[in-house]
């Protein structure tokens, strides 16, 4: 797994899931249990998270949805 992006931002995160699923890419957040423990502070960003052999596709998506 490699990080493709870590925000705060929940809207974006589901934006970006929504688009890598519908190019047949599995994205994954991790830390979101981490930031409901400490109270939803958003002190802890989430990251989306994509497989080695997806992660150039996924970036260059990425770059072209301009969040790159």
């Amino acid at each position: 797994m490699k990080e493709l992006i870590r925000t705060n931002d929940l809207v974006k995160l589901s934006f970006l899931l929504a688009h890598l699923k519908s190019e047949g890419i599995e994205g994954y957040i991790i830390d979101n249990h981490m930031s409901i423990m400490e109270g939803s502070a958003n002190a802890i960003p989430r990251r989306l998270m994509v497989s080695f052999s997806d992660y150039m596709k996924a970036e260059k998506l990425l770059e072209q949805l301009g969040e790159k």
